[in-house]
């Protein structure tokens, strides 16, 4: 299915909504770096699922962690979320977001690519993929579709769901989609942030209980996917640091790292006009 003009409109809107909460943060087309240096001003982009996505005014309070990234990156780095509540790395394709996202990318911008949620839904053709074969097939063309614009593509693997055992142990859920995705960024040399394995750490250290406070979580609706904006806030922060770590990110274009982040940061703006 491709995009209608409408639709690609309105997620025009959503992108430059998405930059516009970095507040100013692509105010020059270059900035002081550590040490006296410069570095050219790239807007990161992200293609993904709900897990990452801008939400509106009617789903307050969740948050999606492409929200909170803004607070962690510098001014040189503005964030342009294309991220798509209930996509997978095949149907994000069949609906023509790709061609709509590599239409307005430019040479040195950052594209990153995290699926994996909806991947799994074997009972879904138009969203399953199988990890080793077309899982890996799709996240290729992502891949060819940066680096023919000029731009770098980055791997995210998926955030973890809040689950844990008898025993209060925190378990993977996403299958051999994690591994796939890590396997094939080794191959393309595309640099893979591992959310997966950093919040499954965190649930664990946070524990089953305080954990739910990161989601999107109530007695009425037991939400273990999608984050509150404390847990939006510190996915977010996961990802900032792993986009240092893997050196896709200077020093200079990270900020934060080890600031108290106030939720009332997190703001939800109302809905884009329907399609």
């Amino acid at each position: 299915m491709s995009l209608t003009r409408r639709q690609l409109s309105a997620a025009g809107v959503l992108a430059a909504a998405t930059m516009a909460t970095g507040a100013a943060t692509a105010t020059g087309a270059f900035a002081a770096g550590a040490g006296g240096g410069k570095h050219r001003s790239r807007t990161l982009f992200i293609a993904g699922d709900s897990t990452a996505a801008q939400k509106y005014a009617d789903a307050a309070p969740e948050t999606g962690w492409g929200m909170a990234l803004p607070f962690f990156l510098g001014r040189t780095v503005p964030v342009a979320n294309h991220a798509v509540n209930g996509r997978s790395s095949k149907s994000f394709l069949d609906e023509g977001r790709l061609t709509a996202l590599l239409g307005a990318i430019k040479p040195g911008d950052l594209l990153l690519v995290q699926f994996g949620h909806n991947d799994s839904k074997a009972a879904d053709p138009t969203r399953y993929t199988e990890p080793w074969s077309t899982y890996q097939d799709c996240l290729r063309q992502y891949v060819d579709g940066a680096r023919a614009a000029g731009a770098r593509p980055v791997f995210a693997t998926s955030v973890e769901r809040r689950r844990f055992d008898t025993e209060g142990r925190a378990v993977p859920t996403h299958g051999e989609y994690p591994a796939a995705m890590r396997a094939l960024g080794s191959e393309l040399d595309v640099p893979v942030l591992d959310a997966q394995a950093l919040s499954l750490e965190l649930w664990q250290k946070l524990g089953a209980e305080p954990a739910k406070a990161y989601f999107n979580w109530t007695p009425e609706d037991q939400d273990n996917t999608h984050f509150s904006p404390l847990g939006a806030i510190e996915v977010a922060r996961l990802v900032a640091g792993e986009l240092l770590r893997t050196r896709v990110l200077a020093a200079a274009e990270v900020r934060r790292l080890e600031d108290e982040i106030p939720t009332s940061w997190i703001t939800w703006p109302a809905p884009p006009p329907a399609a």
